[in-house]
């Protein structure tokens, strides 16, 4: 049994006293310290990594045109605060309507019959109301009309425009911006719809297109798209003699002009027969003084 253990005893003594015995374990020992260190780096870098991707995530362009559109467009209200108490007493004149509706449509006004391209919207009391914009936008013009009143128009997006007569007061200015639901003035009221009290006429345009304003209340802008293809072809398929609003100015204008016109021709022959007689006075001083 000594024997056996001297003999293991002289073998590693050998091998401890061998050259290479100790560079060998040094490299061992560490290549075993950078593997476990590499393994050690990698397991902590792959959290971080994770968490990383997620804050640092940007959607796709597949996902932004995912967004909903309707959630950003406004809806079309009816211009005045308290939409409870509108009642619209003149409605404007569609094509397709029942003849009932049609006759409510038309405003009598110098003896003539108009079709209405907006609606009269007014209280039930008839008493005065502000008037509010039914979109955001910009307002392109204000005016007087003797006609129609106090006008504002005003530009949105998308090619819409709003526009508000029968203003017996204006508190915005062209090129200013309003909000929806902001004041405009308040209603009032006009010659041309004077069978209506007191009211605001309302217009509601796109593509300078005349669109049915009670059809889109309380719908989204983008509704308006439909609608203009609808007012094309009704138009051209059941077109009436009865002239539209907006002729009721030109006429009114025409006919200032056509006044003028017969004053200046009234004023013509006056002044020709002042000018005959100037010349007989002439000829007879030239007589008289010849005879002498």
């Amino acid at each position: 049994m000594n024997e056996e253990n001297k003999a293991s005893k002289n073998k590693w003594s050998r091998i401890f006293k061998k050259k290479w015995f100790f560079p060998a374990v040094y490299l061992t020992i560490a290549a075993v310290l950078l593997s476990v260190v590499v393994w050690y780096q990698n397991t902590e870098n792959q959290v971080p990594d994770a968490q990383e991707d997620q804050e640092n995530y940007v959607p796709t362009p597949n996902d932004e045109e995912a967004e909903p559109v309707l959630e950003q467009q406004e809806i079309i209200q009816m211009p005045l605060a308290d939409q409870g108490q509108a009642e619209i007493v003149t409605k404007f004149y569609d094509y397709n309507a029942e003849q009932e509706d049609q006759e409510n449509a038309l405003v009598l006004y110098n003896n003539r019959y108009y079709q209405s391209t907006g609606v009269d919207i007014a209280t039930a009391e008839g008493e005065a109301f502000e008037v509010v914009a039914a979109l955001t936008g910009t307002i392109d013009e204000v005016k007087e009309d003797p006609l129609l009143g106090n006008v504002v128009v005003i530009s949105h997006e998308n090619d819409v425009k709003t526009y508000y007569a029968s203003l017996e007061e204006v508190s915005v200015k062209a090129g200013a911006e309003v909000k929806q639901g902001e004041k405009l003035g308040t209603a009032g009221k006009n010659l041309f719809g004077q069978d209506s009290g007191t009211h605001v006429y309302f217009e509601l345009r796109k593509e300078d297109k005349h669109v049915n304003p009670e059809d889109f209340f309380n719908q989204p802008v983008s509704s308006l798209e439909s609608a203009t293809e609808e007012a094309v072809d009704s138009t051209e398929s059941d077109e009436t003699t009865e002239p539209s609003e907006d002729e009721a100015v030109e006429d009114e204008a025409s006919e200032e002009n056509a006044d003028e016109k017969d004053k200046t021709e009234e004023d013509a022959p006056v002044d020709e027969e002042e000018d005959d007689a100037s010349n007989e006075e002439t000829n007879d001083e030239t007589e008289s003084s010849e005879s002498a």
